[in-house]
């Protein structure tokens, strides 16, 4: 465990209780904007990434040259990375959002109780959001893109090796508030260890934390905040490839789920190959998983079609964030499933299949955030979507689960609107509650 997370969560200094403080009003007032004023706001916020980019990339620059440096691991050192095309990507996000529908007003029950007595239920901001990841300098676009589309306010704090590439986004972000109705101050950024800590203890004026990181980041703050937390451990994704196939399909929805982006939480993890095709299958993806760099480990069976190293019982239940795959051969349909259900993470499970029923069976019961047919566990993305950004996927059953994007910050309050009524009326029997539901 890290240093940081071995120490004790600190009470909030008076400086940073000032700020969140507010961060929480100015929250309110943002809340209060209308669409087309937060729309102008992202429009603005995307206009200064763009015309700051040569700064934001020589910052990324510099935070990636002190990782090597430091022997930063290799999944983080890829998370770290921000080039020309994942700059571009979050700055279209960015826009994307700003065309989206309004999440916030939106009436989502209309129901006359009695004459004269009508109940609304509204959706409306969370409040003030705290959001903590590693690395990925990226996630401040879409975390505070996110924010200001659904009126909230955001506090962030990036891994240490990302501070610089941080610290040059947000001043971007803000400067282009300052050309719009929303106070730049709606937004902040934390920069050391101890502030990060401390945000655990401003239950009162945060409403929601959503760690994007490691297990072990994941687990210290939901057993260190009384806010409530929104978040993923593991991202252990598999892809069963079935007895029926077309096999070049299946070969490059495996190469593209595992090698497109390893350190993505999405990207593969375990394959499971049917025994009857275990043969053909493998003949052709071995060679080819070989040839983009990725070490294979395997059960026995696996083992007899090509794959070299042994697989352990820990490869199984490994989220490896690298050019590692664990392979097993598996004897059906049943047994993919009871694997991803023993030591999947819910995260994203798929399979290949040119056999609709198998496939239907693999869909309606693997319980997990994204389970998908024929196509790469990639997908599972909030800009691929078409939800913009997201601020993190949740693996949670409870909603907001898989990519969490405008939906998972918005909540609702119920509005009712009478003309004099008192429950006594209806408790003695004089009234009579109509619940007559109406047009939304």
């Amino acid at each position: 465990m890290s240093a940081a997370l071995k120490n004790p969560v600190p009470n909030p200094s008076p400086e940073l209780t000032a700020r969140a403080t507010g961060l929480r009003r100015h929250a309110l007032n943002l809340a209060q904007c209308s669409n087309a004023e937060r729309r102008q706001a992202l429009l603005a916020m995307a206009e200064s990434l763009n015309k700051q980019r040569e700064l934001i990339l020589a910052a990324n620059q510099a935070d990636l040259e002190l990782a090597a440096k430091n022997e930063l691991a290799s999944a983080l050192e890829a998370r770290l990375k921000l080039d020309e095309a994942k700059l571009d990507g979050a700055i279209a996000g960015v826009r994307q959002l700003a065309q989206l529908a309004d999440p916030l007003g939106c009436r989502q029950m209309h129901r006359e109780l009695d004459s004269g007595l009508i109940l609304e239920r509204i959706s409306v901001p969370l409040g003030v959001v705290g959001v903590i990841f590693e690395a990925r300098p990226d996630a401040v676009i879409q975390i505070a893109a996110l924010a200001i589309r659904s009126g909230n306010g955001a506090i962030l704090k990036g891994g240490s090796e990302a501070s610089g590439s941080c610290i040059a986004i947000m001043q971007a972000l803000q400067a282009g508030l300052e050309n719009s109705m929303v106070h730049p101050d709606v937004l902040t950024l934390l920069t050391s260890r101890e502030e990060s800590l401390s945000l655990l203890k401003l239950d009162g004026l945060v409403d929601l934390i959503i760690p994007r990181g490691s297990n072990e980041l994941v687990r210290f703050i939901q057993d260190n905040t009384r806010i409530p937390v929104l978040g993923h451990a593991d991202g252990i994704c598999h892809l069963y490839i079935d007895k029926n196939i077309d096999l070049d399909e299946a070969v490059a929805i495996t190469l593209d789920s595992k090698i497109q982006y390893p350190a993505a939480c999405n990207a593969l993890e375990t394959l499971l190959v049917h025994k009857d095709v275990a043969a053909a299958f493998l003949a052709a993806a071995v060679p080819a998983l070989t040839a983009a760099g990725v070490e294979l480990r395997g059960d026995s069976e696996a083992q007899l079609h090509g794959v070299l190293l042994a697989a352990e019982e820990m490869d199984w239940c490994t989220e490896y964030l690298d050019l590692i795959l664990a392979i097993k051969v598996v004897t059906d349909l049943e047994s993919a499933i009871n694997h991803i259900q023993r030591y999947g993470s819910r995260h994203t499970d798929a399979i290949c299949s040119s056999d609709l029923d198998a496939a239907e069976q693999f869909l309606a019961k693997v319980d997990s955030a994204g389970v998908y047919h024929n196509c790469s566990t990639r997908f599972a993305d909030g800009f691929r979507y078409g939800f913009g950004a997201e601020v993190g996927i949740s693996t949670q059953t409870m909603p907001p689960r898989g990519p969490v994007g405008l939906e998972g910050l918005v909540t609702y309050r119920y509005r009712l609107r009478g003309t004099g009524q008192v429950v006594k009326t209806y408790s003695s029997g004089a009234a009579s509650f109509s619940h007559k539901d109406l047009p939304l």
